[in-house]
């Protein structure tokens, strides 16, 4: 429920407050007065966008500020799942600054426009001449006939399957699209893989094939240096061997001479065993080497085997190239996988789509038996707002398998006998249009909790008794419900548990708009005013105090 409504720099606003009630509360006010300013207002706290147009001053910021009483609303889970704040009596609060920057807010929270939007549809239902033309929308149509049928536990049933559904759907689409692409390329991947499973790679064969191969190409000249060495150190006459052996026995016969004289020797005898050791090795060496052009020619061709595949592949190491066929092997697993995981996600695509359509069809079963329930219903409220030669069909054909279900439901509607039925959108008139989704909140408002329902002008067109029986059935809806209504009728306005007047103000620079709560003898003048103009007769305030008297 709307507790208190606080406009600030609005248009021709300056500011203005008001507590709307409990009930059936009217807003009347002369031409111009700003009664549609307000629901422009109102239209901002739930999420219509703004510019500095608004602005009555342009040098301070526009404030429009709504607080809700949302106790019986049942709204926690929704504040819980966006993260805001929760209160019972809620703060919805817009600002435009002077450079047209608009900020929303939620209890002081600040949230962006698609927040308030979400929370502003379960607190106000704002219905003015263009909110009509959702009466012609199919979705509106099917969510009308599934709140009067009780219907929409069976709707979140279905839709609950229709999304699993569609996300199986996707997913096989995903991985059709994956499993052909890869299949594109599987024959060559094959190929690639075949060629380094034959290759045989190890990842540490690279460096031993280039040292061996090196040794080979260069045997002669190894065996020659080694041969020479081993001539100067060991096989010539002069050879080193022999020169340090003889300088060590030399340097034996005085080593006891001097402490210096042994420490040489025993150098030069440390020398002779290296030198030794280091012949030994060479004389090993040259018995390894040997010049095999056969081997040479082996070991070339798996080189040139592993450079290529290195080329092939863009790779430096034989490592990677291990890498990239272990990577090959897993690929070609994969598709073999993929083509058995498609088969599952087809099985479970149909065994989803069974399900989907049990459920479809029970809802459409379910529909249809609502009907003619619903066309009884609003025909026989169309008669009582001066309709009585009013025709609602209802069409349904079965459709594919959709958000709200397996039909194509669309209303067809004629005011006057003798005049086939057709599309809403293209048969009724404004009067008829707002006549009509009157009739169907006032059958909506005793089926679910609607929030404060906000009428702008739903009087256009009607006058009499026609008005007499809407502002009945609006007391009706009033007994449940926050009903505020925006009039021009003095039977609307004299029927109101509350009666608010908006009025226009003059100083020499600017004209502003405010609002107050009519009562007694205020209300009596304002009604009277309405019934017989600016100065009213006494007979039209007997017919206020007429019309003010209490419904039988």
């Amino acid at each position: 429920m709307l507790c208190n409504l606080l406009i600030k720099n609005y248009a021709l606003i300056r500011h203005l407050e008001m507590q709307p009630a409990a009930g059936l509360n009217m807003i009347t006010g002369e031409t111009g007065a700003g009664k549609s300013i307000m629901l422009g207002a109102v239209g901002l706290l739930m999420g219509n966008r703004a510019d500095t147009r608004v602005l009555l001053q342009k040098e301070q910021k526009c404030i429009i500020e709504g607080t809700f009483n949302i106790k019986n609303y049942a709204l926690q889970h929704l504040f819980q799942r966006n993260q805001w704040e929760y209160d019972s009596q809620t703060i919805i609060r817009r600002e435009i600054s002077t450079s047209g920057k608009s900020r929303a807010f939620i209890n002081d929270s600040p949230v962006n426009l698609e927040a308030i939007r979400s929370l502003g549809i379960h607190l106000l239902d704002i219905h003015s001449q263009n909110d009509t033309l959702k009466l012609s929308g199919q979705k509106f149509q099917i969510n009308v006939l599934d709140i009067f049928g009780k219907n929409q536990a069976i709707l979140i049933q279905y839709q609950k399957i229709y999304d699993q559904w569609v996300s199986l759907k996707k997913k096989k689409q995903e991985l059709t699209t994956k499993y052909r692409e890869q299949q594109k390329e599987s024959d060559y991947q094959s190929f690639l893989l075949e060629e380094l499973d034959t290759a045989a790679l190890d990842s540490s064969e690279q460096e031993t094939l280039e040292n061996s191969l090196q040794l080979m190409e260069h045997a002669e000249e190894i065996k020659v240096q080694i041969q020479s060495s081993l001539l100067s150190l060991d096989d010539g006459d002069f050879s080193a061997n022999k020169q340090l052996i003889a300088a060590t026995h030399m340097m034996g016969k005085i080593r006891d001479y001097a402490s210096q004289y042994q420490a040489l020797q025993e150098r030069l005898a440390s020398s002779l065993i290296e030198l030794q050791d280091v012949v030994q090795e060479l004389r090993k060496l040259d018995g390894g080497v040997e010049h095999n052009p056969a081997e040479i020619e082996s070991l070339k061709s798996r080189l040139d085997t592993i450079y290529r595949l290195q080329n092939k592949h863009g790779v430096n190491t034989v490592q990677e190239l291990i890498e990239i066929q272990e990577n090959l092997s897993s690929q070609s697993e994969q598709l073999v996988h993929l083509d058995e995981t498609l088969k599952q996600v087809e099985l479970q695509i149909n065994q989803s789509e069974s399900k989907l359509m049990e459920k479809g069809n029970k809802l459409s079963n379910s529909r249809r038996q609502v009907f003619p329930s619903f066309k009884q219903s609003m025909e026989g409220l169309l008669r009582k707002l001066g309709m009585p030669e009013s025709n609602l069909l209802i069409t349904c054909q079965e459709t594919e398998p959709g958000v709200y279900g397996l039909d194509d439901i669309q209303w067809t509607f004629s005011a006057n006998k003798g005049i086939a039925p057709q599309p809403i959108g293209k048969v009724a008139s404004g009067g008829e249009f707002s006549r009509l989704m009157f009739c169907v909140k006032y059958l909506m408002a005793d089926k679910v909790s609607l929030p404060t329902i906000l009428f702008d002008e739903i009087d256009s067109g009607i006058s009499g008794e026609v008005a007499m029986q809407m502002v009945e059935m609006m007391r009706e809806m009033a007994n449940n419900h926050q009903v505020i209504t925006i009039s021009h009728l003095p039977q609307f306005a004299a029927k109101g548990d509350h009666h608010y007047y908006v009025y226009k103000e003059s100083d020499f620079n600017t004209t502003t708009s405010g609002i107050r709560k009519l009562q007694g003898d205020a209300r009596i003048k304002e009604i009277a005013k309405m019934l017989g103009g600016n100065n009213p007769s006494e007979i039209a305030f007997a017919n206020a105090k007429e019309l003010l008297q209490p419904s039988n």
